[in-house]
């Protein structure tokens, strides 16, 4: 049975039957596709084309309209339904089957649904797929280091468009937009300007997704009259009627209230989300700022109290949990293996004018956040020198209960990062982070992830003298054998050759990634309601927005420092024994090598402890690969950036590694975002946010710092004070974000043994709460093995 939660009984049932339902797959947008671009395909151009796919979908998908809804819409049939974009990656019948049957992160399928996949879908997209597509165009080189884990590719199954909502997703309707796209098309210079008709035909497929949104609104506004002619209950009735009200308004006009501002961020959210499947969900940005002013004007004019506010923020978090992450099989899956869809709803920060924004709708959020108990949307607040402290502390009572949300972001940080990355001051502060951690100019950039990079197994190659033993190719360069460096610089010069060689690997992979999407894959509706789209002519994933960013995100530089600070401590300061001999204990995994094994493990300074020998190779790590990546053009007119953070793959990059130079066993994880390995941090918190804050998160987009506290260390006002203390101390020293868990490692421990008697258990996994039944176990292990932390 789910855990009751909810303000009240239509939240409860809503909740519940989000929770209880088994997610599945809906073949009903791929049939609709399919069926399309058999009669169509070659009859337009390609942005008109997939604008058509979304207004023919839009136009003849399922409705769901659930009993007690107040906010309506659902991307698939009904709740927990997970569409399929074959036009991207294709599964096979076999996937299918695995899917469904797997115990982690399964999506039922029916024999009915692998019979039209089989019959259908497949024959018509085989050879077809951005995935193959994709693949087909790259170098040997870069699939062999694909394969071997030493990156990931975000784009493999998925669309770009990792992005977040500004506030014209709040205020603006698809008729405005229209009309601002019809201007510019007036004003196209077919005279003098070769690119016109390229212009006219992505501005004719922004018009047309205009009317794809237009004309789901309508269709639903007709279903809620249809369900109040028949409601016998009063209120329902009344409710239904409203409902149908508000979508005589939204989401083609400009919404007059506070229910409409959501119920039109909501069909948003739905459009982008449908059109390609972007990598990440489409999410809100800073919801309390954008709807204060709606919450102002309906509660002054008598028409919403806070019970009512609550309760639609509340409708609108089950709407989020009803939307799984689209299906992910084999490397994809394991970079991010969850339901989660990583819609990121922040709360706090600053107006863009730079005053506290932490108002009225920001504690209705906490409160609905803490209600709720939801893995999606992942919640966090964001903390300025102006949050007060009623807001941190209640932040802090919520993140206490042990659950993961919410997380603490450093909002002079994220300015910052945005200001240095060459966004305008008012666009910094008008942004945050989506995602997991990731900063962005919300509305007006497209910051997109590219994938991670496996920093550790890097260093591991240059040991090796650039072969991969899990594999047995010579992926790296032939930099030498590390018996032969005679010291530290040397073995420090093939490491940065070694990175330099990885990296280039991945950005040439990216830009014909890049081109491919841009060519083939426009996304015309985030571009409507993207900045400078419309007036640039231009899409989304072609450069049309005012800012165009990628990003690689790093992974494991806790690891990775310990390792470099292992060979640099051991073999070439204190001698303590040859890097032969080093190497010789690795490839026996340190077994029968037990005096090697207590010294790099237990004897030898680690990152995490405020040390600054292994901080300053941290650094020294940081610095190189933040370096090599940031300012390197990208194919949309932009820049590359760097972040660190990992959602899940710290555990598959780990899987590809054998036995590292700090002690790491083969095959377990790495160490997670900028976290130090479990285990070596010994200092306390304070050691651990002293040895973080030496990175420089300025010139990221994000880092990720998990801490582990038992329930007893910030139990009472002292643990509140404690708590609270340490964020804002971290943030004072530049730090960009950090989370917790708060649970004792023996619950994980028995959760682990008997996930039936834990079903409701909740943890931090990276830069998301996740159900601890669905994780794999070594990923449970490595939530387990983390350090606990206390303030003594």
């Amino acid at each position: 049975m789910a855990e009751k939660r909810g303000m009240n009984e239509r939240i409860q049932k809503l909740r519940e039957l989000s929770v209880t339902t088994p997610v599945h797959i809906d073949l009903e947008r791929a049939k609709i596709e399919t069926d399309f671009y058999r009669e169509n395909d070659g009859k337009y151009s390609i942005p008109v084309m997939r604008a058509m796919v979304l207004k023919e979908y839009f136009s003849k998908k399922t409705l769901y309209l659930g009993d007690g809804e107040l906010i309506v819409g659902e991307k698939g049939k009904d709740p927990q339904a997970s569409p399929t974009f074959p036009e991207l990656c294709c599964h096979s019948v076999e996937d299918m089957t695995v899917m469904s049957e797997r115990d982690l992160v399964s999506f039922h399928t029916t024999e009915e649904d692998r019979k039209l996949q089989a019959e259908e879908i497949i024959p018509f997209w085989k050879g077809r797929t951005m995935r193959e597509r994709l693949l087909a165009s790259m170098t040997p080189e870069w699939n062999d280091c694909y394969a071997a884990g030493m990156f990931t590719e975000f784009m493999e199954q998925r669309g770009p468009g990792h992005t977040c909502g500004g506030e014209q997703v709040f205020t603006t309707g698809y008729l405005d937009y229209k009309e601002k796209i019809k201007k510019t098309m007036e004003a196209l210079d077919f005279m003098n300007d070769p690119d016109a008709l390229d212009k006219m035909e992505e501005l004719k497929a922004m018009d047309i997704s205009c009317d794809a949104v237009i004309i789901l609104g309508e269709r639903y506004h007709e279903l809620a009259l249809e369900l109040a002619e028949k409601e016998a209950d009063p209120v329902r009735k009344e409710e239904l009627k409203q409902i149908a009200a508000n979508l005589e308004v939204v989401p083609a006009h400009a919404p007059q209230t506070y229910w409409q501002a959501i119920q039109l961020y909501w069909f948003t959210h739905l459009a982008v989300t449908t059109e390609l499947n972007p990598w990440d969900a489409f999410s809100p940005g800073r919801l309390d700022q954008h709807l204060i002013k709606y919450y102002e004007a309906d509660t002054e004019a008598g028409i919403l109290d806070d019970e009512r506010a609550k309760e639609l923020l509340e409708c609108l978090w089950v709407k989020f949990y009803n939307q799984p992450a689209p299906v992910k099989v084999g490397i994809t899956l394991k970079e991010s293996a969850t339901y989660t869809d990583f819609a990121n709803i922040n709360t706090g920060g600053v107006t863009p004018d730079g005053r506290d924004g932490v108002n009225a709708v920001s504690y209705l959020i906490l409160d609905c956040m803490d209600e709720m108990k939801l893995v999606q949307p992942n919640s966090n607040v964001t903390i300025s020198k102006k949050t007060p402290a009623r807001f941190l502390k209640r932040a802090c009572e919520i993140s206490r209960k042990g659950w993961g949300q919410p997380a603490f972001y450093n909002t002079e940080a994220q300015t910052m990062e945005l200001i240095n990355a060459g966004k305008s001051l008012e666009d910094a502060r008008r942004g945050g982070s989506s995602g997991c951690v990731e900063t962005g100019a919300w509305g007006s950039e497209a910051y997109i992830l590219t994938g991670y990079l496996n920093i550790p197994k890097v260093f591991q190659l240059t040991l090796y003298n650039g072969f991969d033993k899990e594999s047995g190719k010579q992926l790296g360069l032939k930099t030498g054998e590390a018996k032969d460096f005679k010291s530290y610089d040397e073995l420090w010069d093939a490491f940065q050759k070694q990175l330099k060689h990885f990296i280039d690997i991945k950005i040439r992979g990216n830009n014909v990634i890049e081109k491919l999407y841009a060519e083939n894959m426009p996304a015309p509706c985030l571009s409507v309601v993207t900045n400078d789209c419309i007036s640039n002519a231009k899409d989304y994933n072609a450069g049309g927005a005012r800012y165009n960013t990628n990003y690689i995100q790093g992974v494991g530089i806790g690891t990775v420092t310990d390792c470099i600070t292992s060979v640099k401590y051991n073999v070439f300061d204190k001698k303590n024994f040859t890097m032969e001999e080093l190497l010789e204990a690795m490839d026996h995994n340190f077994e029968g090598y037990d005096a090697i094994f207590r010294m790099v493990h237990d004897k030898t300074p680690k990152y995490g402890n405020d040390d600054d020998y292994a901080d300053s190779v941290m650094q020294d790590v940081f610095n190189l690969y933040h370096d090599l990546i940031t300012g390197r053009p990208t194919m949309r007119g932009g820049k590359y950036g760097v972040d660190m953070l990992p959602t899940t793959c710290h555990v598959y990059f780990g899987e590809v590694i054998g036995a590292t130079a700090n002690g790491r066993k083969a095959n377990v994880p790495v160490s997670e975002g900028i976290s130090p390995e479990k285990s070596a941090d010994t200092n306390g918190p304070t050691a651990v946010i002293k040895s973080c804050s030496k990175m420089d998160h300025l010139a990221t987009a994000g880092t990720l710092l998990n801490q582990k506290f038992t329930p007893d260390v910030v139990a009472g006002e002292k643990g509140l004070e404690n708590m609270s203390s340490l964020i804002r101390s971290y943030f004072a020293m530049d730090g960009h974000h950090i989370q917790f868990n708060v649970i004792d490692r023996q619950t994980l421990i028995e959760a682990q043994k008997h996930p039936d008697d834990y079903r409701d258990l909740i943890v931090r996994v990276a830069g998301y709460s996740d159900f601890f039944r669905n994780l794999s176990k070594p990923l449970q292990d490595e939530i387990i093995n983390r350090t606990e932390q206390s303030f003594e």
